[in-house]
């Protein structure tokens, strides 16, 4: 298949997918190479729209004994660290590209409007959103799945590290865990399948937009998955 099945994604990436082998912070050669892979799902003409986790550098949900709300104001500027140097990544190769954050800060990002993000969508631009929704208790997962109804993006690509798909158990603890090929978002609620949070499963679930969960290790997935090659597993209302 040479054409994409899709028009306009929302990527979702964690912040540990940016931090490499680290665990922490970012990794200069692994943000290069998932830049590359954006670049050729932007040449295909598919339209690109990203939200970044910020588990590299704080996850507010784990701080022990701080209040919530400021730990997670943290995490959100985690989130807007790695927008910015994905978009330096991916403006190094010639894609345009612009951040925009649910936090206000003028002099490094727009706020985010939704106009102006599916304006520029449609200009070829890859619109990278940071600082989750803007408001603490609610995950970049939550994010992915407003942003997604928002903007109208036909499917939500969670691209995972470590893992290719969504499964019944810890595959790293498990080597009999079981890989689901399909799934149902109310099958995850059901079973407290760890995909995405609750409330970002039923945002997606109540809209009706599909999510593929696939592993980003492997070179060239993101592209594969645009292009409709069944890999991962893939999640639906029905």
């Amino acid at each position: 298949m040479d054409n994409p099945v899709y028009n306009r994604i929302i990527l979702k990436l964690s912040g540990e997918a940016l931090s490499g082998d680290r665990g922490f912070g970012i990794d200069e050669k692994v943000i290069g190479e998932i830049a590359g892979e954006i670049k050729k799902i932007r040449q295909i003409g598919v339209e690109v729209a990203v939200v970044v986790g910020g588990g590299n550098f704080w996850r507010g949900i784990s701080a022990e004994g701080m209040d919530r709300t400021t730990s997670d104001y943290m995490g959100m500027l985690g989130t807007i660290i790695n927008a910015l140097a994905l978009q330096d990544a991916l403006e190094k190769i010639d894609i345009m590209t612009r951040v925009q954050t649910a936090i206000e800060m003028r002099q490094i990002a727009e706020p985010y409007i939704r106009r102006k993000a599916v304006r520029h969508l449609e200009k070829g631009r890859v619109v990278i959103f940071a600082a989750g929704s803007g408001n603490p208790y609610f995950s970049t997962d939550t994010t992915a799945a407003l942003r997604a109804a928002e903007i109208e993006a036909e499917v939500i690509l969670l691209a995972k590290k470590g893992v290719d798909g969504v499964y019944d158990s810890d595959p790293h603890q498990n080597p009999n865990a079981e890989k689901f090929h399909s799934l149902r978002y109310i099958d995850i609620l059901n079973r407290g399948l760890g995909v995405m949070d609750s409330t970002a499963t039923s945002l997606c679930m109540d809209n009706k937009i599909p999510l593929i969960v696939f592993g980003i290790d492997q070179t060239d997935n993101i592209l594969k998955v645009v292009k409709g090659e069944k890999i991962g597993t893939y999640v639906k209302e029905e």
